[in-house]
């Protein structure tokens, strides 16, 4: 299993922190994600949700019980003195090697799963522990599945003071059956969620907002040639490393990047560059296409878009909507982004070292120093992502 996390959270209008806080857990043979809400909101609330998460995941981690952790909450949490009680409503998804998932919610809305491109729901039990109901269901997971979690600033959205009954829990569940057949990874999903939310409050939330995703999918391995081997009896070998399969016996994603490059793969596979209809793009040269490759884009200029594009991913930045317009869009560097996001749980980059003389003679300033530069901007923007990458030097 590829397992991908993401979230989104928007603070309560005119607070500095937010009440809502995500953990994103990966144990030797699990994954964990949870989601907590502290009371009210501003910096009581964060810390009571950041308490809360941090004694969750830590203890999930050790392989405690959710009596255990509820335990140690109970007796951490501060008082508040207004309301004199501790209280952080939580939900907890821990999904094992062996596809085995536990769920454990505490006063949170009820966790939506998208499964074969419809909502299910699943079977829970209701417990008491420390005087506390909790909900719990163990179930197996399945390729496809997506899981949304929530706070309950995402129901009954509106701006001001009054509820809209009509933004409950069923719309957010089409809400998120919509997003997930439109985008498939949690990133996307869960800022669209939350995007809706913030429309419904027309900016100015009424409360902490924030929506965490887990998906669900088979291991599949994008694979990245760019640049021509040093030695040119290595052209071979390195179009022979593009088109195996990956270790698994499954057919992986193929992009080439570079014009000299896939010159080469034409040539060993025998097989025509032809060119694509596309609308010009002033920013992305246009993209190719040879038979039995995914994407064929130019080399340079391309992957530079790629990594400026990505760079908030990266530093952490609050991704916006001109983000996702990028990555929508039909040109090289949004192919090659929606590949990265969609079809890859393995980045596996063939980078060859000869120095490219088009380049020098054409004044970009690519030379194989700059080559690497961009090999390492990819590494570094997937890993950001959550992908595992391997680079292959010819």
């Amino acid at each position: 299993m590829y397992i991908d996390m993401d979230y989104r959270s928007l603070n309560h209008a005119g607070e500095e922190l937010c009440g809502d806080r995500v953990e994103m857990v990966t144990t030797e043979h699990s994954k964990i994600l949870i989601l907590a809400d502290g009371m009210g909101s501003g910096v009581k609330a964060n810390i009571l949700s950041t308490l809360t998460s941090s004694i969750l995941a830590t203890m999930f981690r050790e392989g405690a019980t959710i009596d255990e952790c509820l335990d140690t909450i109970l007796s951490t949490l501060p008082i508040c003195q207004e309301r004199h009680v501790a209280y952080c409503t939580f939900t907890v998804l821990q999904v094992n090697d062996d596809g085995t998932a536990y769920l454990a919610e505490y006063d949170n809305p009820d966790t939506i799963l998208i499964r074969d491109g419809e909502i299910v729901e699943l079977e829970r039990t209701k417990r008491v522990i420390e005087e506390k109901t909790i909900q719990e269901a163990r179930f197996t997971v399945q390729d496809g599945d997506v899981y949304v979690i929530m706070c309950d600033g995402c129901l009954y959205c509106s701006p001001g003071l009054t509820l809209n009954m009509n933004w409950d829990r069923n719309r957010m569940c089409r809400i998120a059956k919509r997003e997930a057949r439109f985008a498939p990874y949690a990133k996307r999903i869960a800022f669209s969620v939350v995007q809706e939310c913030d429309d419904q409050y027309w900016g100015q939330p009424g409360d902490d907002t924030t929506a965490a995703v887990m998906r669900i999918s088979r291991p599949h391995t994008l694979r990245i040639m760019t640049g021509p081997p040093v030695q040119k009896e290595d052209d071979e070998r390195m179009v022979r490393d593009l088109m195996a399969d990956d270790e698994n016996g499954e057919d992986c994603t193929r992009i080439v990047c570079g014009g000299t490059t896939a010159q080469i793969v034409s040539r060993i596979l025998d097989r025509p560059i032809e060119p694509v209809r596309q609308d010009p793009d002033p920013d992305v040269p246009p993209y190719d296409s040879i038979k039995g490759i995914d994407l064929v884009t130019e080399g340079v200029i391309t992957l530079r878009r790629v990594l400026e594009i990505m760079e908030p991913c990266v530093t952490g930045q609050l991704l916006d909507e001109s983000f996702f317009e990028e990555v929508d869009k039909d040109n090289g560097a949004g192919l090659i982004m929606t590949a990265l996001f969609e079809d890859c749980s393995h980045l596996e980059l063939l980078v060859g070292q000869a120095i490219n003389e088009s380049y020098e003679s054409s004044g970009i300033g690519a030379n194989l120093s700059a080559r690497n530069d961009l090999t390492r901007g990819l590494v570094r923007v997937a890993e950001a992502i959550g992908k595992t990458v391997t680079v292959k030097y010819y």
